[in-house]
């Protein structure tokens, strides 16, 4: 009987196996059988070579090995012939950038608008953080010295924008403009001065043209040079300037008029004004009084805050902080009164619970007094915020919004307390009284009639037709004078406007459409005619872009120079004040020692660089 042999199980890739076999009693020390001749085959642990030479003495065996062996054992790819670096590529890789070399300069520049942008200050460079940074995303750039970006890149970047700015204000037909003045971390005095305009493609631009150092006396006169300077320094034709958009001030007003400037108070100031005046009572002076003491002590005591937030999480209160009032800002006041309003109960528990901050605990008087003045400043906030923006149309929204304030926002309503009419009523009857000069009135007017929202819906009827015959006499004079056409490439059919992404302004002012018709005439007829056409037109709806409806509007042309002048007078003189934040950022308590023209240039690009 032929004696069965065990077969191995071994690697994929062996196949020799296949021809040999071992006894069951040779586990311990497997010894290789060949399964044709039944010859015992001496090998040395796991190695099959002499098993390979013993299968030559069978054939056709070997032949089958070979066979199999090949279509088993994958092909390797030769592994790449080890090339040695040359020398010159070897110094190459090491070498650092020439400073004339392009790499050189476009990582420099990188740098220095990386200063400019995110008002970093100079020695960020001379950092080793940075410089770690710098040179393992790069380590053939060698990094220059502060002085270098002081006085060579920096000044150099302000100049290129500085002309590129330059090139797109002339071809400007019209501009406004905002001014105001104040006073760095080191208390020097400097005049900032942003200037509006809507392009060729009806988009609304915004410039910080200058932050002047002005150590002379803030006196109308001097005032009134220095804003004169500024336009003369950027090569700006006054005639060209619609409205100068500043605070109340008694000498950049005085100074406005000296020029013989057209002027718009700034509506966010005057309001500010107003409620100031409402806030004059006794009652409100107790108890906003009680407000910043509660707000002062929870401000310096970390105990009393942590305090605050367990008791705000056993009465299931939202895990909100006390708010500071801001003398210069009416909101903050009335979102320090809310707060306090929304954690009252959180801020009695605690201040009850230590004898030192019992009488802290505002009285129920003092509760119904703030919950009168949140009700009536509260629905104001909003149209603040929206009437301070400097990316959209806003003048023409003033007056719309003083008679939904007259109609509506201040009007007297059921449940009102004393105290909250009153201060509803001061408030308006100030705002009507300082937007009722007759120059304020033109400007608002006209900005109104020409967006298409509202037309002539918010103009007294007794002045609709002076409106309109001022109207027709600048299309007159621009007819005369010579409009510049519009950018060829934007005319489009008229389209259906895009509302916005966020809930604006307009969405108080909703109303019925009218049926539209459409003329023709010649000369002075034809201006009126157009003008009587596009008041007869669909008004747009109150949420969309006016300036996205006149891009679109071919069927106007003079009452289009006519938009593009008036709608980017700004309503407030926020934009000047958004200056005085970055300058903040500037002039810090590291780098007070800057000056003014290192102030300017600075600002001037942060400002700009984003746009």
């Amino acid at each position: 009987m032929e004696e069965q042999l065990v077969p191995k199980r071994t690697n994929k890739g062996s196949v020799i196996w296949r021809f040999f076999g071992y006894r069951e009693e040779d586990v311990e020390q497997v010894k290789p059988i060949c399964k044709v001749c039944k010859k015992t085959v001496l090998t040395k642990g796991s190695s099959t070579t002499n098993m390979l030479h013993h299968l030559k003495t069978h054939p056709v065996q070997y032949e089958e090995s070979v066979t199999l062996r090949t279509s088993c054992t994958p092909a390797k790819t030769p592994p790449p012939a080890a090339c040695q670096m040359t020398l010159a590529a070897s110094f190459s890789k090491t070498t650092p950038y020439e400073k004339t070399s392009q790499r050189w300069r476009d990582i420099t520049d990188a740098i220095t608008n990386f200063i400019a942008q995110d008002m970093m200050p100079i020695n960020t460079v001379e950092k080793p953080g940075f410089r770690k940074l710098i040179k393992t995303l790069d380590p053939k750039y060698e990094m220059p010295g502060r002085r270098h970006f002081s006085e060579k890149a920096i000044p150099e970047l302000y100049t290129s924008e500085r002309q590129k700015l330059a090139r797109r204000l002339q071809d400007v037909t019209s501009f406004s403009s905002t001014a105001d003045l104040w006073s760095s971390r080191t208390m020097e005095p400097y005049l900032s001065f942003t200037v509006h305009f809507i392009d060729n493609n009806w988009e609304l631009n915004n410039a910080c043209l200058q932050t002047s150092f002005f150590p002379k006396d803030h006196t109308a006169e001097l005032l009134a040079e220095g804003l004169h300077e500024v336009l003369k320094a950027w090569d700006l034709p006054v005639n060209r300037q619609v409205c100068l958009t500043t605070d109340n001030g008694a000498n950049i007003v005085k100074a406005a008029r000296l020029n013989d400037w057209v002027r718009l108070q700034c509506f966010g100031h005057r309001l500010h004004l107003a409620i100031e005046k409402s806030m004059k009572d006794a009652r409100i002076d107790r108890a906003v009084g009680v407000c910043k003491k509660v707000v002062s002590s929870f401000s310096f005591s970390w105990k009393k805050r942590r305090e605050m937030a367990a008791v705000q999480r056993t009465l299931n209160l939202p895990p909100h902080q006390l708010i500071s009032e801001s003398p210069t800002r009416w909101g903050s006041r009335q979102h320090m009164i809310e707060r306090i309003l929304e954690q009252e109960q959180a801020i009695a528990q605690v201040l009850a619970a230590n004898k030192s901050s019992r009488h802290l605990v505002p009285t129920w008087q003092d509760m119904d007094v703030l919950d009168s003045v949140n009700k009536a400043l509260k629905p104001l906030v909003e149209f603040t915020d929206a009437l301070s923006g400097e990316g959209y149309v806003t003048v023409s929204f003033v007056k719309p919004v003083l008679h939904l304030f007259h109609s509506n926002i201040l009007a007297v309503q059921e449940g009102d307390t004393d105290l909250t009419k009153s201060i509803r009523a001061t408030i308006m009857d100030y705002l009507m009284e300082k937007f009722d000069d007759v120059a304020t009135n033109d400007l608002l007017d006209m900005a109104g009639l020409l967006d298409p929202r509202f037309k002539t819906a918010y103009i007294d009827e007794d002045r609709v037709e002076v409106i309109k015959s001022s109207a027709i006499e600048e299309m007159e004079s621009l007819s005369v004078t010579g409009g510049q056409p519009d950018d060829p490439s934007v005319a489009e059919p008229h389209a259906s406007t895009e509302p916005p992404k966020k809930k604006t302004l307009g969405s108080f002012f909703k109303k019925a459409r009218a049926p539209s018709t459409t003329t023709s005439g010649s000369s002075k007829e034809q201006l009126t005619t157009e003008l009587s056409t596009y008041l007869q037109t669909v008004d747009a709806d109150s949420e969309s872009d006016p300036l996205l409806w006149w891009k679109h509007e071919q069927m106007f042309p003079n009452l289009r120079h006519l938009a593009k002048k008036y709608l980017c007078v700004q309503a407030t003189s926020s934009p000047s004040e958004r200056v005085f934040s970055t300058s903040g950022n500037v002039v810090t308590c590291h780098r007070a020692s800057l000056k003014p023209e290192a102030v300017d240039r600075l600002v001037f690009l942060a400002q700009n660089l984003k746009k």
